[in-house]
């Protein structure tokens, strides 16, 4: 069955059938032809009430354990994920010190300036936002996406200096819970276009700051997202500890109740006296 099913997604083309509805029918199949043969199994051996409890406890359990992986695993790949961690841009001004964020106002100095690969990262998210998205078929850009756009493409532009302040590392058996909110700040400026200057054959000139009035030029506050890239994993973990437990509870439950039922099959049967008077009578 899943085999025809993965066929029917290869020749069908992307739309309510492909992959909704197919991805619904491959997961409920997979629960049948898994969970549903165990169950089967343990049905016909248990009983179907207690195979029931045996296979819920004991899926509850593998569940208990491969979320646990999924928490403590380096990169927990093909499973539940959250938001990575990432640079946001938050504003773009023309000096620090007019930024809406305080912490930025006075991030420009040398004890401040990132290191390469840090400003690397910031840059990347800088051109995310700076350049100006385009919609494709299949993709649709909204205008919030380029509210902060200014530039066709990153060679109209280049970046000076970047800076980057805030940020901690909270030690739980201190008390501290939470992170210290992380600000990066960097300059940019539009280039001279150079393309006409060189003659065929040599390389480009190096970029340089377009001096004039109408230039674009400022200063971009980003502020560090740390994401939430193993809260899912966390909650299914918790969820499936639960499930366990319940699982178990149940199990004991019916082992209490046939131990009950037991000890009262065991006990004597107690024969109620005759009354004399209906013996007398007789």
């Amino acid at each position: 069955m899943l085999s025809l099913l993965t066929l029917a997604a290869e020749a069908s083309p992307k739309g309510v059938w492909y992959p909704v509805i197919l991805g619904i029918l491959v997961v409920l199949a997979g629960i049948v032809l898994f969970c549903g043969s165990i169950y089967l199994l343990l049905g016909t051996n248990l009983g179907a009430r207690l195979g029931f409890l045996v296979a819920f406890t004991s899926l509850a359990g593998f569940m208990v354990l491969l979320t646990l992986l999924w928490c403590t695993t380096a990169s927990p790949l093909n499973t539940l994920k959250g938001r990575i961690p990432q640079w946001r841009v938050k504003e773009v001004v023309s000096a620090p010190a007019n930024a809406k964020t305080s912490d930025v106002r006075g991030i420009v100095n040398k004890k401040n300036v990132a290191e390469a690969t840090e400003a690397a990262n910031v840059k990347a998210a800088v051109d995310a936002a700076l350049v100006t998205k385009k919609s494709t078929p299949t993709v649709e850009v909204n205008p919030n996406d380029n509210r902060f756009a200014k530039f066709d493409n990153v060679t109209q532009y280049q970046i000076l200096q970047t800076w980057e302040t805030g940020g901690s590392k909270p030690q739980f058996w201190k008390g501290q819970f939470t992170h210290r909110p992380e600000y990066a700040v960097v300059r940019f400026c539009q280039v001279q276009d150079t393309s006409q200057s060189q003659p065929f054959g040599l390389p480009p000139l190096p970029p340089e700051c377009d001096n004039s009035a109408t230039a674009t030029k400022g200063f971009v506050v980003l502020q560090r997202d740390l994401g939430s890239l193993r809260v899912p994993a966390f909650v299914a973990f918790f969820i499936s500890l639960i499930l366990f437990g319940l699982g178990l509870l149940a199990l004991h439950w019916r082992e209490k109740d046939e131990m009950e039922l037991e000890q009262a099959k065991a006990r004597p049967v107690a024969v109620p006296a005759r009354d004399e008077s209906e013996l007398t009578k007789v």
